[in-house]
């Protein structure tokens, strides 16, 4: 008997059922049997499904002889279960990965409930996904099992059947079957939850909701969606039957059908043209037959349910219109109110670009404004240590004030104090640009920090690669690069890239890499004061692992599965997640293993890269500056040649790696498993990596820089290394012939 029964009935989905078959058969929980019902499907639908059983055991597929509509093939479905626990799957939906593995989990930890509620999210066209807005109600704390007269706000979320696990034997006992026609899932849903005896929540977003533009039941014009009102009165009269019930859930339901009822009478593109009076004359008989009074209701609520107690649709139409035409002349309102506090910003910018430039105040970013990280902090840290009369600002969105130290004053982008600082700091330092509106002066210093060594192509490089440069302007690059008096550089190769990729007339400082002097300084107690910060265990083996950005992706989708890894490694094994700070991925799209912890939002990477014993990445600068710590480093580029298509890089990381190179998932495991990341091979190619990349490395890089810039002082270059070739495709052979060879697989 397996866990799982996954009932999906099919119709008219041929361009999406590979895809919800895929996430069902994909799952890292196998224990599973799939109930596909083809509910008469005229298109390719029964002839994907009978392809999917041949080579699947876990399949069953029920072909109907006539269409019977999405509830009675349901019900078909549910004939041939014999799972422990039922899970409800539109056949254009999708199951987020790891979906089973959470929910068989949960329904362990809560000793096996009758009904376990778990989250979804909206998929649209353009990749996107967004959660349910009530998510919250989800909340996992308090007891792990109730009633739902214990959680009554419960009712407030989407009633669908698919959003919930059911025991079968309970589905038996209760004797729940699918009515005919649209909205059957209301007729189903309220019952279940009312009679449920335990219920639990799962915090996590297991189901990806598709959002077709055409073709989906709710977004047909069509009579019906009358339906509707047959649903309720199947709803009432259980309610009829258990005396019980109907006292405590009665007014809450007439409530619930309401509010339906509006949202079914004001949505465009379900009822046709001509029948909205009918449905409105429907509506208010059932509000007379059911009406249940009693109980506080919200203004906008009371006018809604008077106008459907009256059947005044034209009433209707009229209030909804002006509220339409209200928030119109709000948003407007407020566009101009936006448009009014920009203007005056700017010219409070202009006055203050005419007072004297502050040579006390130097003011500091990094990633867009995205928090206290990077070189610039580890130089705004220094500056206030060995310059103490110079007072220093960080720049930091509402959303990562947290991160600032409070010795630092804090600016929030978009305020007058914004602008009066960075039209007046003598000093200003970044990693990216400053606002483009940034109008730099004679006597202040704008020191660009870049943010890592350049693996992938950058500035006007990205010309040849618009799939990485999109609608980048380079005129205003250029225009920005005008702007720099100084540009850091960790390297020979650094250098002369930054000064191809962006020419201007500022000075190089190849002085190292500031973020890095944490790294190169780091001792063991550092180490193990990073662990016992993040909670990891002292004695584990912690893998890092740093996907970078995919420019010819718009959804960043995890490459690899982590839980994968760990299951496979044993429980010795950690692995800490970063997903790069453009990345949009939800956290629920990865498997779930208690030793993958997803560190994504942690401030300070330089922290997570202390606490661990190796990086795994893919073409991440991050490998340039984890090499100053001297710990193994791992490759895993299975999608190189779309890499290299999309962005490019300056040279083959394979050619000149930091360590092994796996280029699949399999090779990846075999790499970790037999102890290849940290054998002799894989230091041999560390330290030559290192003596290329990491020469200036020696802790002091910060220092130099303000010891330079802000104070003035002759600063010695660091100790001279030998001068190598640049590491081009298209290098010498001279050059290429110092490589070391490539690490295979």
């Amino acid at each position: 008997m397996p866990r799982f029964s996954v009932i999906v009935p099919v119709y008219l989905v041929q361009a999406y059922l590979h895809a919800c078959l895929d996430s069902v058969l994909g799952q890292s929980y196998t224990d599973l049997e799939l109930i596909a019902v083809d509910d008469a499907s005229p298109d390719a639908c029964g002839e994907i499904l009978d392809a999917y059983a041949a080579h699947d055991p876990r399949v069953t597929v029920v072909h109907l002889p006539q269409n019977v509509g999405l509830g009675e093939a349901r019900n078909a479905g549910l004939k041939q279960a014999s799972g422990d626990y039922v899970v409800f799957l539109d056949s254009d939906d999708t199951l987020a990965p790891g979906a089973l593995a959470a929910i068989a989990d949960r329904i362990k930890a809560t000793s096996g409930p009758d009904i376990l509620i778990y989250d979804y999210a909206r998929a649209y066209w353009d990749g996107s996904l967004v959660r349910n807005q009530y998510a919250r109600l989800l909340d996992e704390s308090g007891p792990q099992t109730f009633s739902l007269t214990d959680r009554p706000s419960l009712m407030r979320l989407l009633m669908v059947v698919w959003n919930k696990a059911y025991r079968r034997e309970f589905l038996s006992k209760s004797g729940l079957t699918f009515p005919p026609g649209y909205y059957e899932d209301t007729a189903w849903t309220y019952p279940a939850l009312m009679t449920a005896d335990s219920v639990a929540t799962l915090d996590r977003v297991c189901v990806q909701y598709r959002q077709r533009r055409q073709g989906n039941i709710l977004s047909t014009i069509s009579t019906r969606h009358f339906d509707v009102f047959d649903q309720y009165d199947r709803v009432f009269a259980f309610l009829d039957e258990r005396p019980e019930l109907d006292a405590q859930w009665r007014r809450v339901l007439f409530r619930r059908m309401i509010d339906h009822f509006c949202t079914i009478f004001t949505t465009r593109g379900r009822l046709p043209r001509g029948s909205r009076a009918e449905f409105l004359r429907r509506a208010r008989a059932h509000y007379a037959r059911y009406r249940t009074p009693g109980g506080p209701v919200k203004t906008s609520t009371r006018l809604r349910h008077g106008l459907v107690r009256l059947g005044a649709h034209r009433s209707y139409r009229v209030i909804t219109g002006t509220r339409g035409a209200r928030a119109h002349a709000m948003r407007h309102l407020r566009r101009v109110a936006h448009a009014t506090r920009g203007a005056a910003l700017q010219t409070h910018y202009r006055i203050q670009c005419r007072l004297p430039v502050k040579h006390d105040l130097a003011v500091f970013s990094a990633y867009w404004n995205r928090g206290y990280s990077c070189s610039p902090a580890a130089i705004e840290s220094t500056v206030r240590d060995l310059v103490p009369s110079i007072r220093t600002a960080w720049i930091a969105h509402p959303a990562f004030t947290h991160t600032v130290p409070e010795a630092t004053h804090l600016l929030v982008p978009g305020t007058f104090g914004y602008w009066s600082a960075l039209a007046r700091a003598k000093y200003l330092v970044n990693n990216v640009n400053f606002d483009r509106r940034l109008r730099k002066r004679a006597d202040q210093v704008l020191v660009q920090t870049h943010h890592g060594t350049p693996l992938k192509k950058m500035g006007l490089d990205l010309q040849e690669h618009p799939a990485a440069g999109g609608s980048m302007d380079f005129a205003t690059l250029l225009e920005n690069a005008d702007k720099w008096d100084y540009s850091l550089s960790a390297n020979r190769h650094s250098t002369l890239t930054w000064q191809r990729v962006y020419p201007a007339g500022y000075t190089t400082l190849e002085y190292g890499n500031p973020r890095n002097d944490v790294l190169a300084k780091a001792t063991a107690a550092d180490r193990e004061r990073a662990r016992e910060l993040l909670g990891l265990p002292a004695d584990a083996t912690v893998f890092l692992y740093t996907p970078t950005h995919r420019d010819y992706q718009r959804t960043q989708r995890p490459r690899l599965n982590l839980a994968l890894l760990a299951r496979h490694l044993g429980p010795s094994y950690v692995f800490l997640s970063r997903t790069h700070y453009l990345a949009t991925t939800d956290e629920n799209d990865t498997d779930p293993h208690p030793r993958v912890i997803d560190v994504s939002e942690h401030p300070a990477v330089e922290e997570l890269c202390l606490a661990s014993d190796a990086l795994i990445t893919d073409y991440s600068s991050l490998m340039f500056d984890y090499a100053a710590l001297d710990r193994p480093i791992v490759l895993f580029t299975d999608d190189r040649m779309a890499y290299e298509a999309a962005r490019g890089t300056y040279f083959d990381i394979r050619a000149f790696p930091p360590g092994p190179v796996a280029q699949s998932q399999e090779g990846l495991i075999d790499i970790l498993a037999t102890g290849h990341w940290k054998g002799s091979r894989a230091a041999r190619l560390r330290s030559a990596f290192r003596e290329r990349f990491c020469p200036h490395d020696d802790g002091q890089a910060t220092e130099r820089v303000v010891r330079r810039v802000f104070l003035g002082e002759p600063v010695e270059p660091p100790s001279p290394h030998p001068v190598q070739g640049e590491l081009r495709r298209d290098a010498p052979a001279e050059v290429r012939s110092n490589r070391p060879q490539p690490q295979e697989s």
